[in-house]
């Protein structure tokens, strides 16, 4: 690990970074030498029962590896936690050039009618709160600057119906795509990217889905190929690419498009078509491409 790689000279702030995927970010920003703000309160997966130490553990990886790390421990599910944990990297490093938001935590509810408002409202908390919340400290320091890396985290069982999942976790990582569109638009006269990943590799938080899935074996689901995308996005030459969601899994990567098909029907074609015809309806549509 050397701080004369590709994105020396960069300070990278990543949620989440105590393990997992955002451990492999911590690492490969590191190694591609940014200095690295290693942010994670260290919950387990339903959000409670921190253990601050494992973004210390990681911090302490990077720098006996030769990189620059420091942790934090800001709680970013609100608006005061994740500005303080904005004002501390610039404070600390005098600017902030690309910030990871991957902190999550997962629902244990998966039938819609038993859900507790109170793990909806923890799973909106750091998923969309916390990405919000971390974008808008962000937002004036790289707008100053004219320049940014923003990368979110979403995940399929917000983009596909083939992804089994609880309701709370999929409308907190719907509102991440939303985020991310919304975010690149007003970045873009600024020189600020924002995109947003949609991983699939085998941590603590996805082992259970995917052992029920029955993932074939031999599949690379390292949490490193996510980790590869990030740093690339994170490049001078990606400087123009914003707006994207990108799956990565299995050393495959695809982008995610939401849009809107040009040809229509009318209303009244339409309520005579539904419930007679197993045509897919078109007007409002999910490409992969």
């Amino acid at each position: 690990m050397t701080p004369r790689g590709e994105l020396a000279g960069r300070v990278a702030l990543i949620t989440g970074a105590g393990r997992g995927i955002g451990a492999a970010h911590a690492a490969a920003f590191a190694a591609a030498g940014a200095t690295v703000v290693v942010n994670d309160t260290g919950v387990d997966l339903g959000g409670a029962n921190p253990d601050f130490g494992v973004a210390e553990c990681v911090a302490a990886t990077i720098r006996a590896a030769g990189g620059h790390a420091v942790h934090d421990v800001s709680d970013v599910s609100d608006f005061t936690g994740a500005a303080t944990l904005v004002e501390r990297a610039v404070n600390e490093f005098g600017q902030l050039d690309i910030l990871v938001n991957n902190a999550g935590i997962i629902s244990t509810t998966m039938d819609v009618a038993t859900l507790p408002e109170a793990e909806l409202r923890r799973m909106l908390d750091v998923h969309v709160v916390g990405t919000i919340g971390t974008i808008r400290a962000a937002f004036p320091i790289m707008s100053a600057q004219r320049r940014g890396r923003i990368i979110n985290t979403t995940s399929e069982a917000a983009l596909s119906t083939s992804m089994a999942a609880g309701m709370a976790y999929a409308a907190a990582k719907s509102s991440v795509w939303g985020i991310t569109m919304a975010a690149a638009r007003q970045g873009a006269e600024f020189g600020i990217t924002v995109n947003a990943l949609s991983p699939g590799a085998l941590t603590r938080m996805s082992k259970p889905y995917l052992d029920e899935a029955g993932i074939p074996p031999g599949l690379d689901l390292s949490p490193d190929q996510i980790a590869r995308v990030a740093v690339a996005l994170c490049r001078e030459r990606s400087r123009h690419v914003t707006g994207k969601v990108i799956h990565t899994a299995a050393g495959f990567a695809r982008e995610y498009v939401l849009t809107r098909v040009d040809d229509s029907v009318l209303v009244d074609d339409l309520v005579s078509m539904l419930g007679q015809t197993e045509r897919t309806l078109d007007t409002h549509h999910e490409q992969c491409s």
